[in-house]
């Protein structure tokens, strides 16, 4: 694909969204129209969202625009994070083994688990009364 044109891409992770747009460009990440420092204040969360540029050494290659919604800060971090590796793997095939090695094109599936009818919540029981 051509280096030239806008890359868009989805990241999922719980119930976070984050649709993801690549641009050539400086190198700035945007996320909700603020910077990822300030969107994303603790520092692991600002890594996850690195990781996949790092990988693919070109963080100051692309401008990147997100747009997060539903879930937490954990959840938005790790869309963000795979919709930018996703993105990257439009732009170059060859980057497909380096991402898949470290984790990064795989959805992490892992949802909350939904509540029963009848149990005060997923897994927890009322409290059981012999007599």
């Amino acid at each position: 694909m051509s280096t030239e044109a806008t890359i868009s891409a989805t990241g999922r992770r719980k119930t976070a969204t984050a649709r993801v747009r690549l641009t050539p460009g400086s190198g700035k990440i945007l996320i909700n129209g603020r910077s990822y420092e300030d969107y994303f204040p603790v520092s692991s969360f600002q890594g996850l969202v690195l990781k996949p540029l790092e990988i693919a050494k070109s963080r100051n290659t692309y401008d990147i625009t997100a747009n997060a919604s539903g879930g937490g800060v954990g959840g938005q971090a790790g869309a963000v994070s795979l919709g930018i590796a996703r993105a990257l793997l439009q732009v170059s095939a060859e980057l497909r083994g380096p991402l898949k090695a470290e984790g990064l094109l795989t959805r992490d599936p892992r949802m909350k688990e939904r509540k029963k009818p009848g149990q005060p919540g997923a897994r927890k029981r009322f409290q059981f009364s012999k007599r």
